[in-house]
Order: structure tokens, then sequence, then C-alpha cells
């Protein structure tokens, strides 16, 4: 197992997923990780799977990560058997993508976005890796019932009625978990997949976030270092109350002595200090410690939502149009609902905690030995001009053909979890004669990609816009892992529920007929891996136009394509054939386009230091467990330096014996680091530092500090600091 800090830049980079060009970061809720397992025969073949807290892979960042695994390892790690797998967060910054429409509104490629996601799959590899150890695994599911709804539920029911009868849910319930369990150490992680979308944080948040599949995986690695890991090694560190609180003396007599002692430490002003001074994250001080490595994987979570009370008006409070998902006609005041409606940090916490809720149950209960070979396959396929075998009504087989990729009108509708602007509306099959006009001046479609495309009404013909360079996709991944009786499917794109039921059944059934599996196989599908190519839709769904029917790119049999690929590499996999391709995805690094700009300078204003307290805690205060403490300091840019495997907030607690040890991190739930501007182009910023006070938190007396780097208008970089003054928690 291994992890490591993916973060990227908190500051004016376009968050990734819904598209928004408003949306820009401006701080984090709490840091992104790249997690991944590798399993290996004894002197056989090995597999590795990367899990990022990111809204997709990226086709660019996983050839230069092949790239550093050649020159380190030679053939070992290689595009058969890596796997790369995120999580859909729509809150990580974007322009790590090769492919113009996926990095419009973040102003094009941004280098340091693309940088930090390849070398933090590079170190969780190379961790793993190292810690090659023998071991077992163990597989369980089972059922979560409140954590997605289908946001789509008028195109599922264009499925055919005898095929939605098979199912209880219009959406898929189950999570498959993994665990792993070293021979001496005892379990060491665990990888799991559920299908739900990672759109708990809406589209006006501005803060980094791994959304409710990072939250799970943060609440179980807490869960584990608490409840799992004691049991292996006695030796913690003292210098971290965060985990277990027994570690620091529980004050419960808030006496006069105490808010004396807090009352006499002032804000400290900011002091410069050298890089290597920026404290590491509490979760990576325990060196001498077994990590624990928890990831929530995505799954075919295309019509899922974490929104779970439904979809509703802004202005009136009543349900959206079920077909089109509009108020009065308009799309833009239609929004789902999560749990903790109206609070979206309270809803991503609740979603988020029931997958841990469940994984916990699950990890606990595993007790199927996963026993067998390792294997894989891996094909590059070019979808934009397919030929595929498909069943006609009358039961012959016809041949159809791909198409080259498009986006339809309702695509600009967006979705209940976050609605585009302007007239689009989901459900529309006809478009409209003013963005026609606008699509032809453009790239107007032919009338051979009409047809193909058809019933979709074609406003991007993206697969036929190649200025500057390639704006979509066209060869594809696709991949089989089968660790035992586990098989993972990992596909490009997100599958809708009935989609990904159809290829997980087609896999399935080639599989078990060649007699090497039993009925206890268990088939799984990765969602948004390797690469990204929007949505895939069952035919039936395409012909509604709703969301994911106008972003499944490839036309009407996207979806009987990968079915039929994927049967190919299966039968290839248990015949124990090789897979040959002679297709190669474009690399297209050296064409990017970067228009977001540098830093240029930090200021602060004259007799302020960086790292000055702004607004101060209150004097001589007492703050109870669940209340919220603040600070804002002076600050500077934190593209200047990510801080990677650091922090840009810490608590502080104030130990007899230590003096102030760190406490809480901005990887934790609980400390939010907010980054702001006075203006929109000033080169003054604040950093404002909020603390919800867990309840476990150890009574006592805490601070504040913030950590940061400055720029010069010539030279280098400057590291600083600063607290606030001292607090009571009671």
């Amino acid at each position: 197992m291994g992890s490591y800090d993916i973060t990227g830049p908190a500051a004016d980079v376009n968050l990734m997923g819904y598209a928004n060009a408003e949306q820009i970061a401006a701080g984090i809720h709490f840091r992104l990780k790249a997690r991944a397992f590798i399993v290996a025969e004894p002197g056989g073949k090995r597999v590795v799977f990367v899990n990022l807290d990111a809204c997709m892979a990226s086709q660019l960042v996983t050839i230069k990560v092949l790239e550093r695994l050649k020159a380190r390892y030679g053939d070992l790690y290689n595009e058969n058997n890596v796997a790369i797998s995120g999580i859909h967060t729509h809150a990580g910054p974007g322009g790590y993508l090769q492919y113009v429409v996926y990095i419009v509104t973040s102003l094009g490629f941004v280098r340091q976005s693309f940088d930090v996601i390849v070398d933090g799959i590079e170190q969780s590899i190379v961790e793993a890796h190292n810690n090659l150890r023998p071991g077992k695994i163990y597989v369980n599911k089972g059922d979560l019932l409140d954590a997605g709804v289908n946001r789509s539920p008028s195109a599922y029911l264009n499925n055919p009625a005898e095929e939605r009868s098979k199912y209880p849910y219009n959406v898929d319930k189950e999570m498959t978990l993994v665990k792993f369990v070293d021979d001496e150490l005892g379990p060491v992680g665990s990888f799991n997949w559920f299908a739900t979308h990672g759109t708990s944080m809406s589209n006006t948040n501005s803060l980094i976030s791994g959304d409710n599949k990072g939250a799970a995986a943060r609440f179980m690695e807490d869960w584990a270092e608490e409840n799992v890991i004691p049991n292996q090694a006695a030796h913690v560190s003292s210098a971290n109350p965060r985990r277990v609180s027994a570690l620091i003396s529980e004050q419960n007599d808030i006496s006069d002595d105490l808010i004396l002692l807090a009352s006499s430490y002032k804000a400290s002003g900011g002091t410069q200090i050298p890089g290597s001074s920026i404290i590491r994250r509490i979760r990576s001080t325990q060196q001498n410690k077994a990590k624990f490595v928890s990831a929530f994987c995505q799954s075919n979570c295309g019509d899922v939502s974490p929104n779970v009370l439904g979809a509703f008006c802004n202005d009136t409070g009543l349900p959206c149009d079920f077909n089109h998902s509009t108020c009065n006609g308009k799309n833009e005041l239609c929004y789902g609902r999560g749990p903790g409606y109206p609070d979206e940090f309270e809803s991503t916490r609740i979603i988020g905690n029931r997958q841990f809720l469940k994984a916990v149950d699950l990890f606990n209960s595993a007790s199927e030995e996963i026993q067998g070979r390792v294997d894989y396959r891996h094909a590059y396929l070019d979808f934009s001009q397919l030929e595929v075998n498909v069943t006609t009504s009358t039961g012959g087989q016809q041949v159809v053909k791909t198409c080259p990729a498009a986006m339809g009108f309702a695509f600009a509708a967006g979705t209940t979890d976050g609605p585009g602007a302007f007239d689009f509306k989901q459900g529309d099959t006809k478009g409209n004669a003013f963005w026609r006009l606008v699509r032809d001046v453009i790239r107007p479609p032919g009338p051979e990609q009409v047809k193909c495309q058809a019933p979709k009404p074609i406003l991007l013909d993206t697969g036929e816009m190649k200025v500057p360079y390639d704006w979509a996709p066209a060869i594809l991944p696709i991949q089989i892992i089968r660790i035992g009786q586990l098989v993972i499917l990992c596909v490009p794109g997100e599958f809708t529920t009935m989609a990904g039921r159809r290829l997980r059944d087609a896999a399935k059934n080639v599989l078990t007929n060649s007699g090497q599996f039993d009925n206890n196989i268990h088939v799984v599908l990765a969602g948004l891996t390797n690469t990204y190519s929007q949505y895939i839709t069952t035919f039936e769904e395409y012909e509604m136009q709703r969301y994911e029917g106008a972003s499944t790119l490839y036309g009407p049999h996207t979806l009987s394509a990968y079915i039929q690929e994927f049967q190919r590499l299966a039968a290839a996999m248990v015949s124990n054939k090789e897979v040959p391709t002679n297709l190669q995805p474009p690399d297209l690094l050296n064409r990017q386009i970067e228009l977001l700009p540098g830093v240029i300078v930090d200021h602060t204003p004259p007799g302020v230091n960086f790292g000055d307290v702004s607004s101060d805690v209150p004097a001589n205060s007492t703050f109870r467990k669940g209340s919220i403490v603040s600070a804002t300091f002076y600050s500077a840019n934190p593209r200047n330096d990510l801080l990677t495997d650091g922090t840009f907030a810490l608590v502080e607690k104030l130990d007899s014996s230590n003096g102030w040890v760190p406490a809480y991190d901005d990887d934790d739930w609980s400390l939010r680091f907010k980054w702001s501007r006075p203006a929109k182009l000033s080169p003054r910023s604040f950093a404002t530092l909020e603390w919800t006070i867990p309840e476990d938190a150890p009574s006592g007396v805490y601070r504040l500090r913030h950590f940061g780097a400055s720029k010069p208008l010539i030279g280098p970089i400057n590291y600083f600091t600063g607290t606030s003054s001292a607090f009571v928690v009671r």
C-alpha cells in the first residue's frame, strides 16, 4: 500500500468538474491524496491500482507516470498492469488534462496541477512497491442504501421494463471492498468501489476538497489509526494528540490559572523561516508507524447523485420538472439537495460518513479470501470509428459504427448537481436556432456526423475540432485486472447505472463460461480510469438526451462498443492469449497552451510582515467543543509553494512537557484554510484559519499557526509563519 499528497494549487486555478469558470480555488477544505495498492504473485504477474482524489484520470498524466515508472523499474510496470482512477470530486484543481474541452475553463493547461498529480502518483506507487510483503486479501460486499439517488430517472425508465424488473433500485447500492492483511503487521488497508457522484460540494464552493469519497477515506484512515494500527504496534508518537486524546493529559478543570496562562501567549507576529521548517502534515510525522491506506473508489456513477433529498426549484421550493429538470422551463434554478441541506459541508460529511460506516462494517466482517492468479489485459481502441455488431429488433445481426466525439445541446444544461446557464435544458432532442448559428461559426457538423449521432442534436462537434489541438479523445484505453476471483473492469468514463450493469454482466458471462471461475466471481467497474471521455449511457437512455446521453461522445452505440471489446479482452484473458494493439493515444504535452498568469509579486501594507495577524482570536477567550475559532493572517499566494506533504494551517496545543505541539492541520476535517484578496488583482492577500473544535479534542490551551511562502518581485520565494493569541478549550 502507498499514498501521497496531490493537493495542487489552492488559489487562482479553476476547480475541475462543473465547468464553471467562476469557481476558482481559494483555500483547502482538506488535502487530496493518491492512494495505491500493488498485488504481486511471488515470481509471477503483478498489478497496480491507483485511486486519485481528483475529478478523473487524465491520458497525459497516465502517459507521464508510465514513463517515470519505466525509467525507475524497467518493464515491471506498464500500461497493461497499471490502472489510475479518479474519485470524481468536483472540488480539485483543474488544468491537468490534455484535450481542449476539459481545460477551457481553467484557462488552458496548468502545469502546477499536472506536476503535483504525476509526482504524487509516482510516489504512492514507489511507496507501495517498497512495502510489498507477504499477505492475504479478503473481499466482501453489501448494500448501502442512502448514499445515492438517480438524477435522470426519466432516462432510466426508458430502459426495457423487463430489464428494470431484475433490479430493486434505479441505482446500484452495492459496495465491494477488498481488505489487505500483512502476514506480520495485520490489516494495512482497504479499497472499495461504490457508485455516487462527487458533487456533495456545490459549484459555488471554492475550497479544495475530496468531497464525500475523500472525506470517507479520511474518516476510515483516522478510524484505523485508533482501532487497527494500535493493535499492531504500541509505539505511537506522543506529539500527536489528535489520534488518541489520552496522549496529552485532559484538563477538565479549566482554572483561572489556565486562562491566565493562555492570555500570556500573544500573537507572535510574522517571522521568516527556512523552507525546511514548514511542518510536515501530522499524518506524515509518524514514520515509525505502519500507515493504513483506505481508498473509496468510483464506479458507474454516471446518473447517481449524492444529493439524496431530491431536486427542487430554488425559487418555489417545488420539485423540478421530471423530464427536463427545469423550473418554469429554465434549468438554472433546479438544484439537488444533499442530506445536510442547505449546508454543503454537512452534506459532504454525511454522505462520506455513510460510505465510511459501510466500509468499516464490510472490513470487519470480511472472511472470503481472494485466491487464484493475478492477470490483466489492456487495449487501445479508436472509438471514433469502431465497428460494432448489434442485435436488431428482429433478432438478426447488423454492423454499426461509433462516431467521432460530439456533445449535444443538453450537455450545456448541466445536471441537478450543477445546472448550466442560458436557455439549455435536459432532454432536448431538437436544439435551437440561435445556438445552432453559434455552433456553425465554430464548426458545423457534417451530414454524416449528424446522422451518426442522431437523435443527439450536436452542440459541439468536438471529435472533429483540432485547433489548436484535439478537443476530445478518440483513442481510449480499456483494461481488465484480475486478482483471483476479483475482476476490475477499468473504463475511461462515467457509465450510468444500467450501462454499468450491462457491461459487468457481459464480462462476467465470458469469464464464468470459461470454467475458470465459479459463481463467487466479483466483478467491479472502476470508472474514470486511465483517461477521460465523459459519459456512457444505454442506447435507450441515449434516445432521451438528458445530460448523460448528450455527453455520451461516440454516439448511440458507445455502450455496445464497450461491451463487445471488453468481451474480447475477457476472452483473451481466460484463453491466455495476448491482445495485439497498434494504436497509441497522442502525447500533447508540448502543444499545451497555458493562459493562467503566474504569481508576479506578494505585498503587505507598510510596517506589516507576512504572517502577522490581521484579525486575532478574542483576547482571554474560552471556547467550548463544537465552537468555531478563527484568525486571519497577512499572507501570500499559495501557488508560490504548494507545501506538498506540509500544511498552510495548524492548530497547536500547549503541553507541559513538549511546549507547543501540532494537533490538527489543513488535512483535517475540522480545520479549514481560506485564502482571499482584498481586490481581484491585488498583490495583497489574507489567510483565514477556521477551526471547528471537535468533540473529542482534549481540553487545554491552543493557538492557530499559519505557514506560507511569499514571492518578491526579484529573487527567491521566502517562507514565513505566524501564530494567533492563545485561547482555552474547555
